[in-house]
């Protein structure tokens, strides 16, 4: 697991260092688009765990950078550097104790996506992505009790990765455009992560707006 995070990191830097060190030649065939993004995120955890039902997604945000640099007329690759919230709330029976707890996971995410132009104002975008775990909590209201709790980053894997897909439509220099994130990594480790989540993967959808800065 640890060689195919490690291969993923080096094709994504690669892939970004050569493209970025082409762009001459891209900003010859067109324009290289630097922006900014962000918008909504509903995120959900995909684990199985005894006396939990009613999985709800989390309804979060995203917000950060994109650069856009053309490899043709028809094509690009966007690398982006967000931040992002993911995680999933669900309710809890255990021995007749009931509540709600909502996990909350707090990534720096860099996609890096293959860009299929349809014209000059639809994109469909497909790629992986990487993601660094910031910090994780819990927040619990129930007959457990009431409030928030930080989960120890070393029960999880700090390096979260998959695969990516959606669609931009542009108007002008802004656009919208929607996306859903699928993890490939189970993302508890041990201690307390492992036992509340389990094999638990990162599966989140975006709706973002954006704004081209050339």
């Amino acid at each position: 697991m640890k060689k195919s995070v490690k291969m993923l990191l080096m094709v994504t830097v690669l892939t970004t260092g050569i493209f970025t060190l082409n762009s001459s030649d891209a900003v010859a065939q067109g324009i290289t688009r630097v922006g900014i993004k962000g918008g909504l995120n509903a995120s959900s955890l995909f684990y199985d765990s005894q006396g939990v039902n009613s999985k709800k997604e989390r309804i979060g945000f995203h917000l950060g950078v994109f650069t856009q640099i053309p490899a043709g007329e028809f094509f690009a690759i966007q690398p982006e550097l967000l931040y992002m919230t993911k995680g999933a709330s669900a309710n809890y029976n255990v021995l007749g104790f009931n509540g709600t707890n909502t996990f909350r996971l707090n990534y720096a995410e860099l996609p890096v996506l293959a860009t299929f132009k349809l014209g000059q104002a639809v994109e469909l975008q497909v790629g992986p992505y990487v993601s660094y775990l910031l910090n994780s909590n819990i927040n619990s209201n129930g007959d457990f009790g009431t409030g928030t709790s930080a989960i120890n980053r070393d029960n999880f894997n700090k390096v979260d990765y998959g695969l990516a897909g959606g669609i931009n439509l542009y108007f002008g220099k802004a656009f919208i455009g929607a996306r859903y994130e699928q993890g490939l990594q189970q993302i508890a480790t041990s201690g307390a992560a492992k036992t509340l989540l389990g094999n638990a993967k990162n599966g989140v959808g975006l709706l973002s707006v954006g704004f081209s800065l050339n």
